[in-house]
């Protein structure tokens, strides 16, 4: 079930008046959206709705059990049982047939992957797991009174499968507000999730048609057609994942529930450090909390640092997938941090004028933009051999061609560049006049944007591309 189908819609349709109705009955409207949640979750991934719940059961009975305990020994081992239970899940569905490859590369057996599929949005839950147990061992939150709450803020059906990363510590205490949305938040949740739909179902599904060409074929294009098809991967999964999470703000916020963002601008960015701090924010933020400080952050020396922030984003590689691309991917990035701290005394002496200012942004998006490759290529091996033929194969005549041939593509592409290119705050003010304007105006633009994504739809609904992580 996507936030991008008929079907979503036609049940959040049905499903919100009946929540305004129970939404001042906490305990009623708690398990009504739980119930939704659930059957959300089972139209996505089936009976594992079932190992979400029983998850859930598991966390919220250690926590309880936890701030009980008086000796510290205890209270740190139901901690670790809580992590070791939702890792060992976690390692089993995502990482097993992974790591049994490997061993059989390494006694050169004859391995049979295992007929394991993986459940929609666990790697999300998991990390939503993580940080509650561990925010109830810290006293950053209590523990919620009941199971309930718990498994409707582990479920809660807007961040389930893809975000964004939902903690403890910022939502547990809304649920208990249990507020309602103003008019305005209402309509400035709609506006999100207009954003989303265009971002998404009109921009990201129809800029991939092109782009899967390219990395289908790796080879079979000339190398500037490759770039292109980099080049819109880059703004592709920009688009996709931007435009989840701004549908499940946007969502939420309709419910009287306010999410973290979860993007900023990437594009905009500077240096890598900068690009962290605006791409996927839910995680990069948790990946810092539980991983990066833990390991002593920059406390520790320099040296110690570097090596830091170099496991975590290795970590945070293998978050995305179970493959040495990933692997590669996530270590690449932990160097470029570190080689950026170990550079910023000299990069601060700088002039800062407009011609460094474009220098850096050229090559940070090199950076992100050829990375990308290893994130989307099919194996570690295509991904090679497109960035080789961009810089062995580039053939300047296919441009005039590619953009006459292309020019629609070219023309969203252009969309997205110009949006990151408008002073920070414009998409803010846009969305203050949007709750400002009259109805007329706002029904006027719900259509148009139906209209254009029904215009360019493909034949079927693209699912979001972190749905597989």
């Amino acid at each position: 079930m996507l936030f991008s189908s008929g079907l979503f819609w036609a049940l959040f349709i049905v499903f919100l008046p009946v929540y305004a109705l129970l939404k001042r009955r906490l305990w009623q409207m708690l398990l009504f959206v739980t119930a939704f949640s659930l059957y959300f979750y089972y139209k996505s991934s089936g009976i594992f709705f079932l190992l979400l719940t029983a998850t859930s059961l598991l966390d919220w009975t250690l926590s309880k059990l936890l701030v009980e305990l008086d000796r510290k020994w205890q209270r740190k081992a139901c901690v670790w049982l809580s992590v070791i239970c939702s890792l060992g899940i976690l390692g089993y569905f995502k990482y097993a047939n992974f790591f049994l490859w490997n061993w059989n590369i390494m006694v050169e057996g004859n391995f049979q992957p295992l007929d394991i599929i993986l459940p929609v949005g666990i790697s999300f839950y998991t990390f939503q797991s993580i940080s509650y147990i561990v925010d109830v061992y810290k006293g950053r939150v209590a523990p919620t009174e009941t199971w309930l709450e718990y498994v409707f803020f582990l479920s809660f059906f807007p961040a389930l499968v893809a975000g964004p990363i939902v903690r403890a510590d910022y939502f547990i205490p809304q649920i208990r507000e249990n507020r309602s949305a103003s008019i305005d938040e209402t309509f400035a949740g709609l506006w999100l999730i207009i954003i989303g739909v265009i971002k998404k179902a009109l921009i990201a599904d129809y800029i991939s048609q092109y782009n899967d060409l390219i990395f289908l074929s790796p080879t079979g294009y000339s190398g500037f057609e490759s770039l292109m098809g980099v080049v819109g991967y880059t703004m592709q999964i920009y688009c996709d994942f931007s435009g989840y999470s701004d549908m499940a703000i946007g969502l939420a916020l309709i419910m009287g529930f306010r999410l973290t963002p979860n993007f900023n601008f990437p594009y905009k960015s500077l240096n890598v450090t900068e690009f962290w701090r605006r791409w996927h924010i839910s995680l990069s933020t948790w990946l810092r909390d539980y991983i990066y400080i833990p390991l002593g952050g920059n406390r520790k020396g320099t040296a110690r640092t570097y090596l830091n922030n170099f496991l975590t984003m290795l970590i945070g590689g293998l978050w995305h997938g179970a493959a040495w691309k990933f692997v590669f991917w996530g270590a690449l990035h932990g160097a470029g941090l570190a080689v950026h701290k170990a550079c910023r005394p000299w990069l601060d002496r700088l002039p800062r004028n407009r011609f460094i200012t474009f220098l850096s942004w050229t090559v940070t998006m090199l950076f992100v933009s050829l990375l990308w490759v290893f994130f989307r290529a099919e194996s570690w091996t295509d991904s090679w051999l497109i960035i080789r033929n961009i810089f062995t194969n580039f053939q300047p005549e296919c441009i005039i061609p590619f953009f006459e041939t292309r020019w629609l593509w070219v023309t969203m592409m252009a969309v997205i560049i110009i949006a990151h290119a408008l002073p920070e705050g414009t998409w803010d003010r846009a969305g203050e006049w949007y709750v400002r304007a009259p109805w007329v105006v706002k029904l006027i633009l719900f259509i148009i944007v139906v209209q254009l994504v029904i215009q360019f739809m493909s034949e079927e609904v693209s699912p979001f591309i972190y749905f597989q992580f």
